[in-house]
Parts: C-alpha cells; structure tokens; sequence
C-alpha cells in the first residue's frame, strides 16, 4: 500500500509536468494560409528554441502550477502526518497518509486556482517577435 500510493503521486506529478507548455495562437494570414498549419508549427518551435537559447524562459505554465501546488501539499502533509503519527506511534504511516492527504488537497488547489497559464513576457516576446520577422501575426497566448 505504501508503494502504490508513492507511485500514484509521483505519476501524477509526472504527468501533470509534461503539459505545461504554451504556445501563440496565429491569425490565419496570407503568410500562414500560403505556408500551411505543418510549415507554421515549425516555424513556432524554430522561434521557441531561439527564444530559449537566448536565454528567455518560457515559465511553468498552469499545469506546472498545478504540479508543483501537488508537490508542496504532499511535502507539506507528509510532514503534518509525521507529526500526528508520531504521537500515535507511527510516524511512517502517517507520514504517508499525511502525503496522499496533502498532495490531493494541492492537486485540487492547482486545479482549480485562477493562476495565469501565460508564458513569461520576455519569452513571449521574442517568439512573437520572431514570428512577425517570418511573416505571421500572434493574436495571443494559450
């Protein structure tokens, strides 16, 4: 049991980590409409990967958020449960009751806080940025 309950939170957290990205949303223009969707989803990674390697961060986005709000609560009730197991005489077992506690308590307050899912203004910038220098127009973020 203490296994699968490490397990399940460490995939959740994995999972939750892989969505985080962002990315523009472009006007279908004469330069998109001539290029294609599959051309312009490269230009867009071309333009994240110069972004990032001149040193603009694209933020952790709200599922990051939500990732590491479950990180924190799971730490934050594993310690707590530590604390009351301790008392009883089991400090393991309530350590690990006190993380699955907690981790669901910030898996649902990251889900459901109204945190901004938009990318760091300098990341966004410069992908924007580069974007319009190929011939596209961002509308915005998402």
């Amino acid at each position: 049991m203490k296994i699968a309950i490490i397990l399940m939170i460490g995939s959740i957290l994995i999972g939750l980590s892989a969505c985080s990205s962002t990315g523009p949303v472009l006007y279908p223009n004469t330069h998109f409409l001539s290029v294609g969707k599959d051309s312009a989803e490269q230009d867009v990674e071309i333009c994240k990967r110069l972004a990032e390697s001149a040193g603009a961060r694209e933020g952790k986005g709200q599922m990051g958020d939500v990732a590491t709000s479950t990180a924190m609560g799971a730490g934050i009730g594993a310690a707590s449960g530590a604390a009351g197991g301790a008392i009883r005489g089991s400090a393991g077992q309530g350590s690990l009751i006190g993380a699955a506690a907690g981790a669901t308590a910030g898996l649902l307050r990251g889900l459901f806080s109204t945190r901004s899912s938009q990318p760091s203004q300098a990341y966004a910038n410069f992908v924007s940025r580069c974007l319009k220098e190929k011939g596209y127009e961002v509308t915005g973020w998402q």
